[in-house]
């Protein structure tokens, strides 16, 4: 049985934003990225890096976060930057998913947490805003509000953590464009936690992340104080050798608010046999998978994001929307049995999904590159875009009072929910996923695990 679904979305069309005041047009060099983005055909002659990665005291880590960006060419490690967005824009979209009018819906607030200082944020997401004639929104007129995660000012830039910061703006830049994206008229809270060295490297290479979930339960609970509509963390971290902790202990109760949707992405390496990505795998977190999204106009086809890409220098490797069961959690907050059945009666991950394939990517701009980046508009991908984009769905849709998780999305009105049946987050499709059910890593008919119960149409599952 289908659950708040409607049939595979092919073709959507809603009301564009209104034009912008102020806009860089392209040139023809972005005009034809911009026409590949589009088209699906933008990895013919770019590549695609992880942006999440750096070297931290000597190692080579991955810092949580789950940003990807297109590269200039495919031998090429650096980000493609353009002096005009290339990108998907909040027209788009908005088109592509059905939505209203910029000014229709609740005028809620999205919060978003991060790691690290970001300078120059509300300066980038002037530029963001204006470029694509969003209101505006900043501190003065109480619209952005940046604090650190017990609400005090905005955090400074670390010395020698260069490369670090560079990544973290990178995500959170996506994370507050793809909030206003959404939710035009949505105030935005930005929670900075500090980057702790020894805490990430405790999660990565000790596998005892509980420090650093501690943080992030720290964060959403100052937005829960804040009456944040939603909260969004485009973070993942494996659980390690804390799994009984980050599941049922202080961090996975800091992440349990009803009544504020507390979304998250799914991960960026595909299907998970294993251990899950915590906070996505908690029951009453909402878990974002992520699409391939092509098309432009009124036409649209999405598809689950999984692809093999070859970053520079190293060998081939597997990306896509997370997915998988969380086998030490019951069933997400409202997940049917029939959909936990997948996953041997446990959360079966993901619930819900939006664009997040890089080489259908959304626009983002970021000027703070403190690790000799080049400033502009960059083409980003990743479920950090489906994560914050959902999280200011919520805030716009406002029927928040019964939210517990992801509970309301699986008793959504029909036709409030498209179906996406196409696609894998699995390099061997269902074959990799054979301990589970086939959906669990393979899109079709009705629930599956990359792309969950499919993708928003319009605002009336939120």
């Amino acid at each position: 049985m289908k659950l708040g679904r409607a049939l595979v979305l092919a073709v959507v069309v809603a009301v564009p934003l209104a034009a912008p005041a102020v806009a860089t047009p392209p040139d023809a060099a972005t005009a034809e990225v911009a026409q590949a983005v589009r088209a699906g055909t933008l990895g013919q002659d770019h590549g695609v890096a992880d942006s999440c990665t750096g070297v931290v005291q000597g190692h080579q880590v991955d810092l949580g976060c789950l940003t990807n960006v297109v590269t200039r060419d495919k031998a090429s490690a650096d980000p493609l930057t353009t002096p005009a967005p290339a990108g998907f824009s909040p027209a788009d979209l908005a088109r592509a998913y059905h939505l209203p009018d910029a000014k229709t819906g609740e005028r809620g607030m999205v919060t978003i947490v991060g790691i690290g200082a970001y300078p120059t944020l509300e300066a980038d997401l002037t530029t963001y805003r204006s470029q694509f004639g969003l209101p505006e929104c900043t501190t003065a007129d109480g619209c952005l509000k940046i604090t650190d995660y017990h609400g005090g000012p905005p955090l400074k830039p670390a010395d020698g953590l260069g490369e670090i910061e560079e990544a973290y703006a990178t995500e959170t830049a996506l994370d507050v464009d793809l909030a206003s994206a959404a939710c035009p008229m949505c105030r935005i809270t930005m929670v900075q936690i500090p980057m702790d060295v020894g805490r990430l490297l405790n999660a990565v290479l000790l596998q005892l992340p509980g420090q650093l979930a501690d943080d992030f339960g720290t964060a959403v609970s100052y937005a829960a104080s804040l009456h944040s509509s939603a909260v969004s963390m485009s973070y993942g971290v494996p659980t390690g050798l804390q799994g009984d902790y980050l599941g049922t202990g202080a961090p996975a109760v800091a992440l349990h608010h009803p009544g504020m949707a507390v979304v998250a992405a799914s991960g960026d390496k595909g299907y998970l046999g294993g251990p899950q990505l915590w906070p996505q795998e908690l029951p009453w977190v909402t878990s974002v998978g992520g699409t391939s999204l092509s098309g432009s106009g009124a036409s649209f086809v999405q598809k689950a994001w999984g692809s093999l890409f070859t970053p520079h220098g190293e060998q081939q490797r597997w990306v896509g929307a997370g997915s998988g069961c969380a086998l030490d959690l019951g069933p997400a907050q409202g997940q049917p049995a029939a959909i936990a059945a997948n996953c041997s009666g446990h959360r079966a991950g993901s619930d819900v999904s939006a664009v997040a394939d890089p080489l259908t990517g959304v626009a983002v701009y970021r000027s703070y590159a403190p690790n000799n980046g080049k400033a502009g508009w960059l083409v980003v991908g990743g479920t950090s875009a489906a994560s914050p984009f959902v999280a200011g769905l919520y805030a716009r849709g406002g029927r928040l009072s019964g939210v517990d998780g992801p509970n309301t999305l699986y008793s959504a009105p029909p036709g409030t929910l498209a179906d996406v049946s196409a696609g894998s987050n699995a390099q061997h499709g269902p074959a990799d996923c054979a301990q589970f059910k086939p959906v669990v890593c393979s899109a079709g008919p009705g629930w599956d695990g990359p792309t969950g119960l499919g993708v928003p149409v319009g605002l009336g599952a939120f």
